[in-house]
Parts: structure tokens; sequence; C-alpha cells
């Protein structure tokens, strides 16, 4: 029996440029792709290759200096055309050029099997790169081979503003989803937790307790969904990952296939018609955009990701992890309004009941201005509404503003990721870059711990 979890805190921002139901795919294929380490939070990435190198599909870019068996991967074969490094020699990212005649997997890769045990199991996952693809909480890093964790939870459904829909995979790839969840069983002596929106499909997996989870974003935060389902406490670790992600793993069991494809929401009020682009990992997002925009002149904003946690981008930019998801805005830089911020326009998005936007249940068009400048942070109780976490966010951000460890401990910061404050940070009246302070507070408990 599918146990059921009704949260009420959070928002649904509705926006313009979702996908209409029905929207065929298309095929972009051919593109280069880049990795970038900072997608893979908790690494520290030492280059395998160098320019010029040829690689094959799933051959190592690069590795964790303190846990070698890490390994992000290449999602194509090709040749590696830069390994562009910034400032002390950080490494920025390594691209790499498709060449089909090289379209192989290394000899490496070995076959599972269900009689495998938990060691195998995790070598595979190890070998193949989709260990990275992997985050565990505490601290959303990658998770380090040497800890089990108390539990997996894979999230079947992404909540976030524009978000793509998997129902796709829960129809099509039953047999890759049982297959995943099943190796994935032998690495947790605890559960292996399949969150859901009402998918009665899911029920039939075995191996993992089914979750439903009902309520608005961010309920399809794998965080918010653990804190909701166990809390995690100091010493434990839980793993997350996404349905995609999943299917990647059963198909690595069932078949012996590195599957690095992904299917990308092309979203926003600046695309002329939103669809579905069926890629590789690491994209670059000029052939996924090329013709795509409703005007080339206007100044957008393209975001990996959505309009909540994704990262800035430009054209000549690169599909960041977790690969789902683009979304375009209007810049808005260039746009002047009579009374600014404090206009009553019917137009503006807004849960504060002043604005009539608040009563109008429509869809909304906003563009990237800030609306308002920096100030001192108000206590006023607001992020209570859109966190369904126990968590006093408050007094969470002040102790990482403070850098006081202990403050932080005691107020949550192992059960907390920065993408589930993005809601608080959207109503925050002092705008301060919510997401930031957390993750600066999650770096230095990292390095307390370390």
């Amino acid at each position: 029996m599918t146990k059921i979890i009704s949260l009420k805190k959070g928002l649904d921002i509705k926006l313009c440029g979702e996908i209409q139901t029905g929207q065929k795919a298309r095929e972009v294929s051919h593109t280069a792709i880049a990795i970038v380490p900072d997608d893979f939070l908790g690494i520290t990435p030492k280059a395998m290759v160098k320019p010029g190198d040829n690689v094959l599909k799933g051959t190592p870019l690069f590795t964790d200096k303190k846990y070698p068996d890490i390994k992000i991967v290449s999602p194509i074969s090709g040749t590696v055309t830069d390994v562009c490094r910034g400032e002390r020699r950080k490494l920025l990212f390594i691209s790499v050029e498709p060449d089909e005649k090289n379209n192989i997997l290394p000899e490496a890769a070995k076959p599972y099997k269900d009689s495998d045990d938990s060691e195998k199991a995790q070598q595979i996952l190890l070998d193949s790169g989709l260990w990275a693809f992997m985050r565990q909480v505490p601290f959303g890093i990658v998770p380090r081979p040497s800890v089990t964790p108390r539990d997996i939870i894979i999230t079947t459904f992404d909540s976030a503003p524009l978000a793509p829909s998997w129902e796709e995979y829960i129809n099509t790839q039953s047999d890759y989803i049982q297959c995943g969840a099943s190796l994935l069983k032998k690495l947790t002596s605890g559960n292996v937790y399949l969150s859901t929106r009402n998918n009665e499909a899911l029920s039939a997996i075995d191996n993992v307790e089914v979750i439903e989870f009902n309520g608005p974003h961010p309920a399809g935060n794998p965080s918010v969904q653990i804190a909701n389902i166990k809390p995690v406490n100091k010493g434990e670790v839980v793993w997350t990952l996404d349905l995609p992600t999943l299917v990647r793993i059963g198909k690595l069991a069932k078949s012996n296939e590195l599957d690095f494809s992904t299917e990308v929401a092309i979203t926003g009020y600046e695309i002329a018609t939103p669809h579905y682009v069926k890629t590789t990992i690491g994209a670059s997002l000029q052939p996924l955009l090329e013709k795509q925009l409703k005007n080339s002149n206007q100044h957008v904003r393209i975001i990996s990701g959505n309009v909540l946690t994704g990262k800035l981008e430009q054209l000549n930019g690169w599909l960041h992890y977790p690969y789902t998801q683009i979304t375009v805005i209007d810049e808005g830089d260039d746009k002047t309004e009579f009374m600014g911020w404090a206009s009553l326009s019917a137009n503006k998005l807004s849960e504060n009941r002043s604005f009539p936007g608040n009563f109008i249940s429509r869809k909304f068009c906003p563009d990237a201005r800030l609306h308002g400048g920096r100030r001192a942070m108000i206590m006023s109780g607001i992020y209570d509404k859109y966190l369904p976490m126990d968590i006093l966010v408050e007094f969470l951000i002040k102790a990482c503003i403070a850098k006081d460890f202990d403050q932080m401990e005691q107020l949550g910061i192992y059960e907390i990721l920065p993408a589930d404050v993005a809601l608080c940070e959207y109503a925050d009246p002092s705008k301060l870059e919510l997401q930031k302070i957390l993750q600066e507070g999650i770096n230095l408990a990292i390095a307390e711990l370390s």
C-alpha cells in the first residue's frame, strides 16, 4: 500500500512558456559537449585527458583527487578540444567534439549480474561514471564510496516552475526502473524509496517503498521528501537521485548499455514553441536554441535549469547538471516602467495581497529584474510559508552568515540543501541571496568535518 504525504507549505509559480501536452520531441545530435566539475559538488577534480586526446564514450575525463574511484566520464566518443582552467589553475570544464568512428564502450566495461554482491554493484557504478550522478544528504555532494547510506530516495517528479514531465520514463522504461532499483537495494541495508505524484505503475516495482507526495513546490525536492519521511541526523547519510539517472543505472545493469542521452525541456516565455529536445548530457546550448527564440534581437536570460535554482549561461555555454531543462526569459534591463517595483500592474507576479496579480488566476511572464534593492535582513517569518521542513530558516541563515558552525548544526544544516530555500529567496523582502549563503554555510560544515 502506497504511503501518502501531503505538504501544505510551498508555492507553485505559474509561468508562461510551458510545454503543451502532446508536443513531440526534437532530436539534436552531433553536438559538442562539455563537462563542468562545479556541477559535481564535493569533488576536487584531477584531469585525466589533455587537448587532442581521442576518447571513447565512458572514458574518464577527470577523477576526484581524494577519492580516485569516483570518475566523471565522457558521454560521447570523440576528441578532447579544451581542458579549460581559470585562476589558480582551477579546472573549469573539459570539452569534447564528437567522432562517430569511435562510438563504442571502453573494453573495461563489465556486465552486471543479479547474483553480484554490493561491492561489485558499487564498482560498476563507479567505473561507468553513473556514481557521480547521485547526491548525498547532508550537503548535496557526490556520495563517498566508503560510506553506506541509511536509505536511498529516488524522486520521479520535478515540481519546479516549467519543469519537464518524466511520465514517459515511467510508462516505457519499467524494466530498467526495476533493474536499477534492484541494484541500488544492494547498496543499502535500509529502504529504497520511490517518491511519486500518484502514479500507480510504480507500485509494481519490487525492492522499493513507494511514497506519494501531494502539495506545491518544493514537494519534488529529494531533501524535502527525506525530511518528511525520516529526517537525517548527524552521522547519517541518505543518497538521492532522479528518475532519468535510475533508468541509466537500469540500462547498465540489464543490457550493459551506457546511455548518456537526455531529454531536455526547452521552456520559457521567450521560446517560440516550448518543446522537448533529445540530446546528450553536457550538450552545447547553441544548437539546442538555434531558431527557437521569439525575437533574436531581444536581450534574454538563458538559464540552464529552472528560474529558481538554474545557472545563468550564455548562448555559447553548456547544459549543466542535472541536464533536464533550459529556461529563457526576458532580461528586462532595457525596460522602463511607471512607479517601477511599486507599480500595481496586474501583470506583476506576486504573492503579496497588495498586488492585483495575487487575485488573478493566470500565468505570468516575469523578467529577470530584482524589483528593489538589497537591505538588512527582516525577521518577518515569511520563510516559514515556503519550506515544508521543521527548520527555522531565518536563524539558520543568520548562523551561516556568522559562520557559527555549532549553531548551524543545531538548526539543521545536515537536512537542508540550497534548492530548498529557493522559494524563500523568491519571496524574501530583503533580497538576500539565500541559496548562496546556505551553500557557503554547507562548505564551512564540510571543511569543519573533513
